[in-house]
């Protein structure tokens, strides 16, 4: 998240407005390293059958934001942030070719959600559809040895570099969108649909069974531009070579029905079509996607908070379509230009349409608009987009670490270990730092009682609350917090409400919340970390401990082994806890546990009659696996560099740098005979040892005197920003203009610069095991 530094990636570079564009890119690409980008890898969710059935629809959300590519460090800017409920994510602009930014496919793929980009011909783009499929031509004179073919022959050229771009950058498929009418007619359509299951066949390849190729539906088999905003016959033959299949949104009320009719009467072998699969996988409804208009342009119910009145006929739980959701940006794109907009005031907007109201206010929807001759549409009130989908948690922290600072992607300012570094008043944006905010505290967090019978009272018999005089348990509101973090740019606030009680035990009470649901293997062993600060007591005396629970599991629990060394009490008020956490072993192993991680409260008072308030802060959570102590293993930022650009006016350079880790000393000796059977070490898989970064902060320091050589400790080094913005994870530019140091004239400054890495279970690496560069600037 650099904010001082102003030498920002040109975004063009992410993009090709031709397929010549393309060409000019993979010769760059097959002389380099083939990595362009430092992505993080795409894995699935766990399934719960018990959970979700996998008939159920699915949501697809299409990112059609102002053309793209519009996210700046310097401004806030709208983020999406409700990854539990969505599947795929189209990333979609108007060039030929458009993929993701890394920070957009790195928010993704932390929850486990497909990132795809858009291959898109649209005006002037005939021409291109065809060299799409006749592919690359020679510069030499070359003709047949035989007859020419009879009809437009079908090239893997682009098929192939298309499946490389996917690879190289790290994102998971395209959407195809072809709004321009193919003059060929059948047989052109013809080849493109046998070109589609080449580039379906080549992204597999490369990217696995879980590559995905949306078709949209906009050209029809005669080669003109018809939206059918259904699937039949005219769009069947596109549908059968991709992944999914996108429906235009100004479809009627009675579409989706009739989608489903059509798509039960199709040939069950022709649905088990799957290009370059040796397990053909069916085709279910399910890869349908009806198409909704965030900002209603035709759409049923009006789009805009009326969106539920055309996923009421989608039905994604009952008849098993999926939504594909365009133009959800709306709530920031609508507000943006009122007088008094706020980044607060979006949120709240944006937790309404997802998630809903906070309390039981009602939420006032426009009449939805009717076209001409039909007839009224009834629907009841206002239901957020959550409702209708699943939430479903991130990856299991087994394959990927787990680590939150409920960052929406946007700060104010910038903290490290609860210190702030910068402040920077008009925001920022980057999305590569965004993480999950807490999936089970949206719309509101659920407190329950610790104590068994308070819970069955609560639940079952609320009228018992009453005649006992005990009022039920603590009401909450949750809150991203800007003005203090732990790391990264905001926290997770709780403001939590008790009530007046004169029952036996309301001196003191312990109330748990969930805040995060987490796929977790039966038997396995993961640490839970947490790091909170109470805010404000209101006269009560406050603690906290971790707790997990599984989410219908039954008569199984949750095994909860605090650390040696929990709570730990850290700089500003902060305080660490730790814990081991491990759901109980299953005799069989059939699928992942879904588990709920959070705090439990406790909270005394010496009366209970008064109702409280108070709050607390959420700085950290992490879960990963929990290794036994072994020899110390210290990731370390092995050395730094700092390259000049002579090129540049300002004077820019360029710091990279690598990692490392490192390993105690140790007395090893030799074993007593060479036939010992036990080895002198044995490292664990490198998996569990090599060192994983989520970042890197960059420092800059002068000397203590003006000319000298002599500097300071590192802590009196300046925070200049952060890696990753671009998608470049060991590399940083620098702007000398920028640097917050003092100025010298046209006269060479020794300045160092300092790289400190923070690791994927969220610990920012100690100075000594940190790196600095001398150089002059």
């Amino acid at each position: 998240m650099p904010q001082i530094e102003r030498l920002t990636r040109q975004r063009s570079d992410l993009y090709f407005r031709s397929l010549a564009e393309l060409d000019d890119w993979y010769k760059l690409y097959n002389t380099s390293s083939g990595n362009d980008d430092a992505t993080l890898p795409y894995i699935a969710r766990s399934p719960h059958p018990e959970y979700q059935s996998s008939s159920q629809g699915k949501l697809l959300i299409c990112h059609d934001y102002k053309g793209g590519y519009t996210e700046t460090p310097f401004a806030s800017s709208y983020t999406f942030n409700f990854w539990s409920r969505c599947d795929d994510f189209i990333y979609f602009a108007h060039h030929r070719i458009s993929t993701p930014p890394p920070g957009w496919i790195n928010a993704a793929h932390r929850q486990g959600v497909k990132m795809l980009g858009t291959i898109i011909f649209e005006g002037g783009g005939a021409a291109d559809c065809l060299k799409l499929l006749v592919g690359r031509l020679p510069a030499s004179k070359t003709k047949s040895a035989g007859d020419q073919p009879t009809s437009l022959p079908v090239s893997p050229h682009y098929a192939r570099l298309l499946a490389d771009l996917a690879k190289s950058r790290g994102f998971d498929g395209y959407l195809l969108n072809f709004e321009c009418p193919l003059q060929g007619g059948f047989e052109q359509t013809r080849a493109l649909t046998a070109w589609i299951g080449l580039l379906r066949m080549e992204l597999k390849a490369r990217l696995g069974e879980h590559a995905e190729l949306i078709w949209y539906d906009s050209v029809v088999i005669t080669g003109q531009l018809a939206w059918q905003d259904r699937l039949n016959a005219y769009n069947l033959p596109f549908f059968l070579p991709s992944t999914g299949f996108f429906t235009n949104y100004t479809w009627r009320r009675d579409y989706p029905t009739d989608t489903a009719s059509f798509f039960t009467t199709l040939d069950p072998l022709i649905l088990a079509n799957d290009a370059g699969s040796n397990l053909p996988k069916k085709k279910s409804l399910n890869d349908v996607y009806m198409g909704v208009d965030v900002w209603g342009r035709g759409s049923h119910g009006g789009g805009g908070l009326g969106c539920y009145r055309a996923i009421e006929h989608i039905a994604p739980e009952s008849l098993g379509l999926s939504v594909a959701l365009f133009g959800q940006a709306w709530t920031w794109e609508t507000e943006q230009d009122k007088p008094g907009f706020t980044w607060e005031h979006w949120w709240a907007y944006e937790r309404t349409l997802w998630v809903g109201p906070p309390g039981e206010e009602e939420v006032k929807v426009p009449e939805a608009p009717r076209r001409q001759g039909e007839d009224e549409c009834l629907h009841g009130p206002f239901v957020p987009l959550s409702n209708f989908f699943t939430r479903k948690a991130p990856p299991n922290p087994a394959k990927l670490a787990f680590h939150t600072t409920f960052s929406p992607g946007v700060g104010r300012a910038w903290f490290v270990n609860g210190e702030k570094k910068s402040s920077q008043p008009t925001g920022w944006t980057d999305i590569d730092k965004q993480c999950s905010i807490g999936d089970m505290v949206w719309p509101k967090p659920e407190f329950v009682w610790e104590d068994e019978g308070h819970n069955e009272r609560d639940s079952e018999t609320p009228e018992l609350c009453e005649q006992d005089n005990w009022n039920g348990a603590p009401t909450a509101l949750a809150e991203l917090c800007m003005e203090d973090a732990w790391n990264g740019g905001s926290s997770l606030r709780l403001i939590v409400s008790t009530h007046a009680s004169d029952a036996d035990d309301a001196f003191f009470r312990q109330a748990s919340v969930p805040i995060q649901s987490l796929s977790i293997t039966p038997g396995a062993v993961y640490q839970l970390v947490a790091i909170y600060k109470i805010e404000e007591s209101d006269g009560l005396e406050l603690d906290a401990c971790l707790s997990c629970q599984l989410i219908r599991g039954g008569d199984r629990s949750v095994q909860i082994t605090p650390d040696d060394m929990s709570p730990v009490e850290l700089a500003g008020g902060w305080i660490r806890l730790s814990a081991r956490i491990s759901s109980e072993e299953l005799p069989s192993f059939v699928h992942d546990d879904l588990a709920s991680v959070g705090l439990t409260i406790s909270i005394a008072t010496d009366n209970p009659s008064r109702a409280s308030q108070f709050s607390l802060l959420i700085g950290e959570m992490t879960v990963y696996p929990f290794r036994p102590p072994t020899a110390a293993k210290v990731p370390q930022v092995l050395w730094a560099d700092y390259k000049p650009l002579p090129a540049s006016t300002s004077k820019a350079g360029q710091l990279s740098w690598e990692v490392a880790v490192s390993f105690a000393t140790e007395n090893i000796s030799l074993p007593l005979s060479p036939d010992v059977p036990i080895p002198v070490w044995n490292f664990e898989p490198a998996k569990a040892w090599k060192p994983s970064f989520l970042y890197f902060n960059i420092y800059v320091q002068e000397p203590t005197q003006t000319g000298g050589n002599n500097f300071a400790s590192p802590e009196s080094a300046k925070w200049i920003g952060t890696s990753g913005w671009d998608g470049k994870r060991d590399t940083f530019p620098v702007d000398t203009n920028n640097l917050p140091i003092a100025a010298q004239g046209e006269s060479a400054r020794l300045v160092r610069f300092y790289v400190q890495g923070v690791t994927d279970h969220g610990e920012v690496l100690p100075w000594d095991a940190c790196v600095y560069v001398e150089t002059e600037i």
